[in-house]
């Protein structure tokens, strides 16, 4: 178990204690604060955080105009405000997501015209059902900022580096940061780091969340650290189009990793290195270790666990219980023991009910039927490409037998060879 233990700006206005406060004072500091707040929330932190609040206030005078539909947000409330939870029961979430994410989130929407505008203009570029309520879901204070002003400029500039504007449904923030303070400055990095506009395009368009990293604080010292690890530019390019989202680990987790792979033994020459690298970044220590000793209770030794995961990494972006599920299935229903999992760990990377239930109702079907036989069939109907398996054992039988259709389809459910 040693390798296992290895890894192991308020503004406060008081009155003076001699001189009570004129009342006419007390009502401005009382607008002031909520001409201060529903702009913060308006605007999204749309000039680059709103960390400055003379920016904050000089944005409020020239242009109040333009924020008529204006709501409260970030109000501390325990109870949600019955107006907005109907009102994102409207953008498509469930009656209790819509109370979660008004509790939660802290948000008020008194006036629907600013929150209407704003998903009419989503709509407009792209954004469907789905996208809209994955928007509103985790990010639902986009809704409070000005459409034209805030959210159609950031629309407007994806949209010219080639990037899909739906995509940023999964990082709907992003249409709040500053142009000028953030976005511009995130991309002409990511530029001279990946070098090629197709690559970076592409990177963004796998983890869109890690264009809100900041430069100085996040993107810089964590390519330095990939540096001082040993990663050429090259090999930090691959990385950042494979998984940016490393952009938004710590450079402290990114030296750890790098030990942490060194100790069971692989080097930064092995071809399998920055896979194992890039999916580790993906987890926190005590979540790798958990995933660990999930699988030394299937009966696996340290070792066997270990060359599991040099030869498919990407076992670690299946959950404990998901896991858990499929292998004592392989193991307990089809009986395949742990030297099947062993030799062939790429099954672990095939869904359960996606995947591995289908093809076994289709051969329970044909088995059924006399089409093939038990033992060798089994194994390797699990390995195959899907397009393989599909014209092996599902359309060269159709005409003869339809329910392999059907049980390939889920309508038949697998229960069993016995």
């Amino acid at each position: 178990m040693k390798l296992l233990r290895d890894f192991a700006f308020t503004t406060s206005l008081k009155p003076s204690p001699t001189v009570p406060p004129h009342p006419e004072f007390i009502m401005l500091a009382s607008i002031c604060r909520r001409r201060l707040l529903g702009t913060h929330q308006i605007l999204g932190s749309g000039g680059g955080g709103g960390s400055d609040p003379l920016r904050i206030i000089l944005s409020t005078i020239p242009f109040a105009h333009t924020y008529s539909s204006s709501a409260v947000a970030d109000v501390p409330n325990s109870e949600p405000c019955p107006a907005t939870v109907s009102y994102l029961i409207s953008c498509g979430l469930s009656p209790a997501g819509a109370a979660v994410t008004a509790t939660t989130k802290k948000i008020r929407i008194l006036s629907t015209d600013n929150a209407d505008a704003v998903r009419s203009l989503l709509r407009d570029h792209g954004f469907d059902d789905d996208d809209i309520v994955r928007t509103v879901r985790s990010a639902p204070t986009i809704l409070l900022a000005d459409p034209e002003r805030v959210i159609l400029p950031k629309i407007q500039f994806f949209a010219s580096l080639g990037f899909e504007p739906r995509k940023l449904a999964t990082a709907p923030l992003l249409l709040t940061r500053s142009l000028d303070e953030h976005l511009v400055p995130s991309i002409q990095f990511l530029r001279g780091v990946i070098g090629s506009e197709d690559d970076l395009r592409l990177g963004f368009s796998r983890a869109p969340r890690a264009l809100l990293a900041d430069v100085e604080e996040n993107m810089r010292p964590v390519v330095e650290a990939l540096r001082r690890c040993g990663f050429t530019d090259a090999a930090i390019s691959e990385l950042l189009v494979t998984q940016m989202g490393v952009l938004l680990t710590s450079p402290d987790r990114i030296s750890e990793v790098f030990e942490q792979l060194k100790a069971i033994g692989m080097c930064i020459s092995d071809p399998r290195f920055m896979h194992c690298f890039r999916e580790m970044c993906r987890l926190k220590k005590d979540a790798w270790l958990r995933r660990l000793a999930l699988y030394q209770s299937f009966g696996l030794s340290e070792g066997e666990v270990l060359e599991i995961f040099k030869a498919q990494p990407m076992i670690l972006q299946f959950g404990n219980k998901n896991m858990e599920k499929k292998v004592r299935f392989l193991l307990d229903e089809l009986k395949l023991g742990t030297s099947f999992i062993i030799a062939h760990p790429e099954i672990l990377c095939s869904g359960l009910n996606e995947c591995i239930l289908p093809r076994c109702a289709v051969l329970f079907v044909l088995m059924r039927e006399g089409k093939i036989q038990g033992g060798i069939e089994l194994v390797e109907a699990l390995l195959v490409d899907s397009s393989v398996f599909s014209e092996r054992y599902v359309l060269s039988h159709a005409d003869d037998v339809p329910d392999v259709v059907k049980a390939y389809e889920g309508q038949i459910r697998f229960e069993g060879f016995r």
